[in-house]
C-alpha cells in the first residue's frame, strides 16, 4: 500500500500516537507524518504510507494555516493550556482591534523565533522538553521562519475575569511555532499571554475538509475502500513541472544518469521525472555541469 492520507488528528492524541494507531490499522510499518502537532492541537495531520514516505520533506516544505485563539492575562510554562501559570496581570479594558491588527503587522513577513523549551527541538542530543521537566536550561537556537498572514478573528473582552481572548488565522512557514508567536503578540501589547486552542487547517497541500478521521480510516480498511482515499505521491510534487521521458532516457535514469536540457526541453531549475506517466525522481539543473542531475530518486523500475 502506497499513497498519502491526509488524517484528521484528534485533540490528547500525539502525531506519533496516530502513526502508531495507522500501523497496526493498515498493518504496515513504512509509515511516516509530514509536520508534528502538540497533544492539545488538532488539525491536518498528512501521512505518508509505503514509497510516498519519500516524499515527506516535500509535504513539509509547503506552508501551513492555522487558527486559534490566544488568552491575554495570562502565561503557562508550555505556553498553552497545559502548562503551569507562571504570570498574570488583569487586563483593565477592552484592547482596540485596531492596536492588535497593527501589532499583528509587525509580526508579518521574515521573523527570527526562539522555540519554547516545552518543545521537540533537540539541542545536544536531547529534546528541549526533557531540559525543562528536569529544570535545566540550554542554549536554544534561533529559527528563521516567515508569516505570510497573521489576521485577528474576533477580540472578545471580559470584564469579570479581566482578561482578553483573541481569535487569529496565520499562515506561516514549516518550523514556525504558533504558539510562541502569539506569545510574543501578547508581549507587545503589554501583557502575558498564552494560547487556549489552536486547530491546523491546512498543511501539504490538504485542508481540513479532505480529511479522514483514525474511524473513517478503519471503516475504510473494514470495507475494503482504502485505497481510494489514498493520494499518490505526485501530490507533494504537484508544483514541480513534470516530463515524461522516453524509454531510452529512462534507462539512464535507472542508473542516476545526467541528462542535458536540450533532451528534457526545459529550462526549470527542478523537474520531476515520469515513466509510462509514473512519477520516478526528481531532478534539478547544475550550472557548473550545464546538465539535470538527481535530486532524488522513488522508484527505479
Amino acid at each position: 500500500m502506497d499513497g498519502i492520507i491526509p488524517l484528521y488528528k484528534e485533540r490528547g492524541m500525539t502525531s506519533f500516537d496516530c502513526v502508531n494507531r495507522l500501523r497496526r490499522i493498515l498493518k504496515t510499518k513504512k509509515i511516516g507524518h509530514s509536520g508534528t502537532l502538540d497533544p492539545s492541537v488538532d488539525g491536518v495531520l498528512p501521512i505518508c504510507i509505503g514509497k510516498a514516505t519519500k516524499v515527506v520533506e516535500y509535504l513539509m516544505q509547503s506552508g501551513k494555516v492555522y487558527q486559534g485563539e490566544l488568552l491575554i492575562g495570562k502565561a503557562t510554562t508550555t505556553e498553552d493550556l497545559d502548562g503551569e501559570i507562571i504570570a498574570a496581570q488583569p487586563v483593565t479594558s477592552k484592547i482596540s482591534p485596531d492596536v492588535i491588527r497593527d501589532q499583528m503587522a509587525t509580526l508579518t513577513g521574515a521573523i527570527t523565533q526562539i522555540p519554547p523549551m516545552y518543545s521537540a527541538v533537540k539541542v545536544k542530543g536531547k529534546r528541549l522538553y526533557e531540559y525543562a521537566r528536569a529544570g535545566e536550561s540550554v542554549d536554544r537556537p534561533v529559527r528563521h521562519v516567515t508569516i505570510d498572514k497573521f489576521e485577528l478573528v474576533s477580540a472578545d473582552y471580559d470584564q469579570d475575569k479581566q482578561e482578553e481572548r483573541v481569535r487569529f488565522k496565520v499562515a506561516c512557514s514549516k518550523g514556525t511555532y504558533v504558539r510562541t508567536l502569539v506569545v510574543e503578540l501578547a508581549k507587545r501589547l503589554g501583557y502575558p499571554g498564552t494560547m487556549s486552542w489552536l486547530t491546523r487547517l491546512k498543511s501539504g497541500g490538504f485542508t481540513l475538509d479532505q480529511t479522514l478521521s483514525l474511524g473513517d480510516v478503519q471503516d475504510a480498511v473494514t470495507a475494503g475502500t482504502i485505497t481510494h482515499y489514498l493520494y499518490p505521491l505526485d501530490y507533494a510534487l504537484r508544483n514541480y513541472p513534470a516530463v515524461e521521458l522516453s524509454a531510452d532516457q529512462w534507462k539512464a535514469v535507472q542508473n542516476g544518469g545526467w541528462l542535458k536540457p536540450a533532451e528534457l526541453s526545459s529550462s526549470a531549475a527542478e523537474l520531476v521525472l515520469k515513466y509510462d506517466h509514473q512519477t520516478k525522481a526528481l531532478y534539478h539543473f547544475d550550472d557548473y555541469h550545464h546538465a539535470y542531475q538527481p535530486t532524488k530518486m522513488f522508484s527505479t523500475n
